[in-house]
């Protein structure tokens, strides 16, 4: 299981975190804290939500949102408003109102120390776990953490539908209710709407087919993880260690093959151009995780954000 008691199928994992947006009353003129290194549906659903993408550097280590980063950035650049409850941009004087921590690759998070932040400064947390279902950390599943969590079900993912799919998982009944009035139009009862949603269902046939492949996910996760060990074996055997970084530099500490879940198999190499070329001659076919950080992106240029800003990201 997924360890959440409520789960809302929709159309796709991008909708699943605006929806999951929208249900904390995210809106105009909010912040919300994200990385800028991950997919683009991150920071786009945060905009389609009406609020702004405040981004925060990545964990050298994980490449995921860290905690000693989110801390950095609160203590320089915000402050606290106790008579509102409210975690204030220091710049802009607007309210930051949440975080999405991306567990990407298939690697969870900090969560317990990055939940601590988050009630400490009232912010709520939508975990991104697109590439992380079946992942767990302290023995707690991916998306189990905040106040919700979004999957999706693209067919390059995991457990993936056979076109596209996405789910929001939470524990609040109240949440669970609003994303499903959500999803479709706003509408219940059926032509009566409590406010403008969207369309956004998961259709039946996807439903069905992710309803048989579920059981094989586990099984799935620890033929991917025995790949994984392969790798890191013939990495060793062949002393190419101190040449290239591993998506995971203390694999023979994992406990279990839920630790990480490879959603994708990233290595850091300075000289990756020549190393694809090379792959791709011995028809490997790789591809780069994300070739152009979020913050320098076109469509964020109003933003104010330039090169440099977050140097762990740009450089990987």
């Amino acid at each position: 299981g997924l360890n959440s008691p409520f789960g809302i199928g929709v159309a796709n994992g991008s909708d699943a975190i605006f929806i999951a947006l929208k249900a904390l009353g995210i809106s105009l003129g909010d912040g919300v804290i994200s990385p800028p290194f991950t997919f683009f549906a991150t920071a786009g659903s945060i905009v389609r939500a009406g609020a702004t993408p405040i981004f925060v550097d990545i964990d050298s280590q994980t490449y995921n949102l860290g905690p000693v980063k989110l801390q950095e950035f609160i203590d320089a650049n915000c402050n606290f408003n106790s008579k509102i409850n409210q975690l204030i941009d220091r710049q802009t004087g607007k309210p930051i109102k949440a975080i999405i921590p991306v567990h990407l690759y298939g690697q969870i998070c900090k969560m317990d120390e990055i939940m601590e932040i988050a009630q400490k400064y009232n912010l709520k947390v939508v975990e991104d776990c697109a590439q992380s279902i079946g992942s767990e950390y302290k023995g707690k599943k991916s998306g189990s953490f905040g106040d919700l969590g979004t999957l999706s079900f693209f067919p390059t993912k995991n457990l993936a539908t056979y076109g596209d799919g996405g789910m929001i998982i939470t524990s609040s009944e109240e949440y669970a209710e609003y994303c499903k009035i959500f999803r479709s139009h706003g509408s219940k009862p059926k032509y009566y709407h409590r406010f403008v949603g969207i369309n956004s269902r998961l259709d039946e046939l996807h439903a069905a087919i992710l309803n048989v492949k579920f059981k094989y996910l586990d099984k799935w996760l620890e033929d991917r993880f025995q790949v994984a060990w392969r790798y890191q074996k013939l990495f060793e055997q062949y002393n190419l260690l101190d040449k290239i970084k591993l998506p995971l530099n203390d694999i023979h500490n994992l406990k279990n093959h839920k630790e990480h879940t490879f959603h994708q198999y990233v290595i850091f190499i300075e000289d990756r151009g020549s190393l694809q070329e090379y792959l791709k001659e011995n028809g490997i076919g790789t591809n780069i995780y994300y070739p152009l950080c979020l913050h320098l992106q076109e469509c964020f240029k109003h933003l104010g954000y330039k090169e440099g800003d977050f140097p762990i990201a740009e450089e990987a």
